[in-house]
Formats: C-alpha cells, sequence, structure tokens
C-alpha cells in the first residue's frame, strides 16, 4: 500500500511539473491613456478605474501569451481604447451597455523570437459590431467581458500558426 501511494504521490509530482510550462513574454505599453476615447469610470474615481482596467486587460494579454512558444515575447502599443458601452453622467454615472457603443481598440504588436527578431508586427484596429449577439459565457462574470472576448477572437485569427498545438483554447 505505501509502494501505491509513493508511486501515485510521484505521478502527481511529475504531473504537476509537465503543466508548468512557460509562456512567451508580453509587454504592454498604454500610449497617451488621457487622449483614449472611452476609459471613464461608471462609478468611482477615474484614476483607479483607468489602472484596474489596464491591469485587467494586462493579464488577458498574459493569458493569451501563454498558447505562444516560450521563447517568443510579444510587445504591445495601445494608441486607443474605447470600452463597450457609454458613461451617462447623470445623478448617478453608470455605464450604459447598447449595440450603438461598441468595444474599439487601437494597438500595434510586435511578435519576437528567441534572438529578437521580428517574427509578426502589424497595427490592429479592433472594433466588434456584434458584441452583444456573441454566447459571453467564458467572461460572463468578469469586468471587461466584451473586450476579453474581442482580444481573444483576433489573437486566435493573427497566431493561429504560432500556438501551442497542446494547448487547450
Amino acid at each position: 500500500m505505501i509502494k501505491f501511494i509513493t508511486s501515485l504521490l510521484s505521478l502527481a509530482i511529475v504531473m504537476v511539473q509537465m503543466s508548468s510550462v512557460k509562456a512567451a513574454e508580453v509587454e504592454v505599453k498604454w500610449t497617451n491613456p488621457d487622449k483614449y476615447t472611452d476609459i471613464k469610470a461608471g462609478e468611482g474615481h477615474r484614476k483607479k478605474f483607468q489602472e484596474q482596467t489596464f491591469k485587467t486587460l494586462e493579464e488577458h494579454f498574459a493569458k493569451m501569451a501563454k498558447m505562444l512558444p516560450e521563447q517568443q515575447k510579444l510587445l504591445l502599443d495601445v494608441t486607443n481604447l474605447d470600452l463597450a458601452g457609454d458613461v451617462n453622467y447623470g445623478i448617478k454615472r453608470i455605464r450604459i451597455v447598447k449595440d450603438i457603443f461598441t468595444p474599439r481598440m487601437k494597438f500595434s504588436y510586435q511578435l519576437l523570437n528567441a534572438d529578437n527578431t521580428v517574427a509578426e508586427s502589424e497595427e490592429v484596429s479592433l472594433n466588434d459590431m456584434g458584441f452583444l449577439m456573441h454566447n459571453n459565457l467564458k467572461y460572463r462574470s468578469e469586468s471587461l467581458k466584451y473586450e476579453k472576448k474581442m482580444l481573444d477572437d483576433w489573437f486566435r485569427k493573427t497566431f493561429a500558426n504560432n500556438v501551442k498545438s497542446n494547448e487547450k483554447k
């Protein structure tokens, strides 16, 4: 019985080590965020909302980069952001999400190889006009769910040939 338990523990340790595959690095630069179309807080402090928005999107970019080979590096320079919805300035500021207030994002990216040569680069302008029609079950209880879905779609299309084949999407 002790041999069996020891074998199971050894197998579990090996499985954990195998599953901790390193991801590609990602760096996100937010250029002139004061000029972005819409990163206004519905409720709360504008600067804190902006910081949280950037942090959330950086974490999402890092999550997507896990699907790229570890020797690669993804550099992003975000030049504009327009969150889904619009902030209504009535008695209480709230973000109203309607299909006419689509999520949009402009950025450039470079995908670098291990030797820092550019594998791919492009100026990107995303706009998800059908964002309310998508099945957003994956992110339904998360903030920036429409933006995350839009970025997922872009990432899947753009890096289809680079994504690690052993990674689940």
